[in-house]
């Protein structure tokens, strides 16, 4: 359990620290000079059997607050200190609030220094800081009257953390990528670059190559300690330093986050639902310069409120954080905004959508999407997401700003009756849905070739802008195979028919089609050029051009090469021819002049047959060899070779 103190200037949290734990968290020559604490300090607890309790101590002072939120981020527990000499002070009310704009859920307070004040002033001051728990999320927590020079209710103390250590649960970590909010980065001689933080998600052990992310520089973990010792893992939870190879300690600082390479996608806009606190004396207008304190990391940014020209006092709106420079973030990550000149804090929230559009280009489904993504769990907000029309969610992106591993994805997909289409870019809708539209396309074409028979198909990008604009051209493109390779539809280049459609079926173009393909078919491997095949047939040659044109786009031709168009039943004797020789060659693999002397045919028109199955993906070629590739059968029909081979 990680426990961050909190509380104004001197008001003894640092020695609360030292008496629970031995270990004095001012560090630096400057706070033992002036007695305050200035930047984090850590320290631990052990409990026996491996269990401990790390605390954070924080900085009280007004100018430290940047410190302070970067100490508070990831922690479970909170211990706000107010001072029974002073009572409530400024630092004291604005760290509560940091503390429940963070979400933090469980706490004590001490109300330290009671032997400096009677026991009436401890009894006023213990009512003031229940008037202040009132109505937060911490109200009802344990307030208790301390001393930590005489000892003074410390026992008491103990006790309501050691409690709060049972309760504690372990965070999940299950099906996430790891990543750390860096505090410190320094050199240790001997060792090289270490750095420090807590663990937000996942795990890591030696070896595991990581990213520093926003800056995208790769970095390999050569060591793990937890409280001083070497550790074989860190994982959710943790308080952890890890020896990094492969990257300068000059080249992190505070609010760097060192994570798995699948999660490193730094933005500069964030949409967010953000809540102004009730005691500020304006609205917070759109475009507002503010400091976004988001983990460890501190920009600067501005507030894009999408709906109304304001957000007013004890209210919260989605808004958008466009920063200054790229920063590192996830769906659920909590921020505190701060005025530009970081003497106040402003609010605080939620991030919904770590990588986020422009506003002003946001789509009609946007505004349920953001609300999908609000949910409290990736599986809630992926139901969400799918029930949503004419939308299809982009995988990638939910899987990022989710931080889900690829099993962890697939689980959710199949539990959400889900569909992934795609290769490059994935996306996935409900399975009716796409079983849906798979059915769709095929009809779709079916209405296109009664309305114009004469067409040889539909262009794909077309029928994607008619049916599914809200696809990728991907996605789109995947279905379309998929129809194809089920031999439902047919895919010619950018266009789709369906597999028996004939754009040539007309009386006229029946009546050439039966004078041309035999004449084709008795050219054999040298069927005759055009300009022959139209002089010995008697036809205008511009004329047939333009019918061999439409009957190769049918599949029922091929153009090879210049005038030459072949059969499919000849390419599939020639087909047959390479596969066989393919048979007899030395590990499959036949060379043009091989095949040529095989089949018959001159070198020239050889090579152009050998292209002709590579882009068909009947062959491959390997250098100056060829071997067969896939079935030639569902594409150009069966067939047997023209000769027999040598034994």
């Amino acid at each position: 359990m990680i426990v961050a103190t909190a509380g104004h200037i001197d008001h003894g949290k640092t020695l609360l620290v030292k008496t629970l734990t031995g270990v004095d968290t001012d560090r630096l020559p400057e706070e033992k000079a002036r007695g305050i604490s200035i930047d984090l300090g850590f320290a631990y607890w052990p409990l026996g059997e491996g269990r401990l309790i790390g605390f954070v101590d924080v900085p009280g002072h007004e100018r430290f607050i940047h410190n302070m939120l970067a100490g508070v981020c990831g922690i479970d527990f909170a211990l706000l200190a107010v001072a029974a000499d002073d009572g409530v002070m400024p630092q004291t009310v604005e760290h509560l609030q940091i503390l429940n704009l963070l979400g933090i859920r469980r706490g004590v307070a001490a109300i330290t220094k009671i032997d400096r004040v009677d026991s009436a002033h401890v009894g006023q001051v213990e009512t003031q800081v229940c008037a202040l728990l009132a109505g937060s999320p911490l109200e009802g927590i344990s307030v208790l009257p301390v001393s930590a020079v005489t000892g003074a209710g410390m026992d008491a103390l103990r006790q309501v953390l050691l409690a709060a250590t049972e309760a504690h649960a372990t965070r999940y970590r299950e099906g996430q990528h790891f990543r750390l909010a860096i505090d410190r980065a320094f050199a240790v001689a001997g060792s090289g670059t270490v750095v420090t933080g807590t663990v937000f998600n996942g795990e890591v052990r030696p070896g595991d190559r990581l990213v520093v992310s926003p800056k995208g520089m790769p970095a390999r973990v050569r060591g793990i300690q937890i409280r001083g010792g070497a550790s074989a893992r860190a994982q959710a939870g943790d308080r952890c330093a890890l020896n990094l190879s492969g990257i300068d300690v000059q080249a992190i600082a505070r609010g760097d986050w060192l994570l798995h390479e699948a999660i490193h996608a730094p933005s500069r806009r964030l949409d967010v639902r953000f809540a102004l606190l009730p005691g500020e004396h304006a609205p917070l207008e759109h475009w507002t310069p503010v400091h976004l304190h988001l983990a460890t990391a501190d920009v600067m940014a501005r507030v894009a409120i999408r709906r109304g020209a304001a957000i007013a006092p004890g209210t919260s709106a989605l808004a958008q954080l466009v920063t200054e420079e790229p920063i590192a973030a996830l769906n659920g990550d909590r921020f505190i905004l701060r005025d530009p000149s970081a003497s106040r804090t402003l609010g605080g929230g939620k991030v919904i959508d770590p990588l986020a559009k422009e506003s002003r280009r946001a789509t009609a489904t946007r505004p349920a999407a953001l609300a999908a993504l609000e949910q409290d769990t990736s599986e809630a907000a992926l139901i969400a997401l799918l029930a949503i029309p004419d939308r299809a969610v982009d995988c990638r992106h939910f899987e990022t700003i989710f931080n889900l591993t690829a099993e962890r994805a697939a689980s959710l997909y199949r539990s959400a009756d889900a569909a992934i289409i795609g290769r490059e870019h994935r996306v996935t809708i409900l399975r009716a849905n796409a079983d849906a539209l798979r059915e769709r396309i095929p009809a779709r074409i079916g209405e296109f070739h009664r309305a114009q028979p004469q067409a040889p198909g539909v262009e794909i990008q077309a029928l994607h802008k008619e049916l599914a604009p809200w696809f990728t051209p991907d996605a789109f493109s995947f279905l379309v195979r998929g129809l194809a390779d089920a031999r439902q539809i047919h895919a010619d280049g950018t266009t789709v028919r369906l597999a028996g459609h004939d754009a040539t079926s007309n009386p006229a173009d029946d009546e050439m089609w039966r004078a041309v393909l035999p004449a084709l078919l008795q050219g054999r491997f040298t069927p005759p050029k055009v300009a022959d095949l139209a002089r010995n047939l008697g036809q205008n040659e511009a004329a047939l051009r333009s019918f061999l044109h439409r009957k190769s786009r049918a599949g029922e031709v091929m153009h090879v090469t210049g005038d030459l168009y072949f059969p499919k039943a000849t390419l599939a004797i020639l087909a047959a021819n390479a596969a066989l020789v393919a048979r007899s060659a030395s590990r499959g693999l036949f060379t043009a002049a091989q095949y040529r002397d095989a089949t018959g045919v001159g070198r020239n028109l050889t090579i152009k047959i050998l292209e002709l199955f590579d882009t068909l993906g009947i062959t491959q070629r390997i250098g100056d060899t060829r071997k067969m590739h896939k079935n030639f059968v569902p594409l150009l029909g069966p067939a047997k070779p023209s000769f027999t081979p040598r034994e």
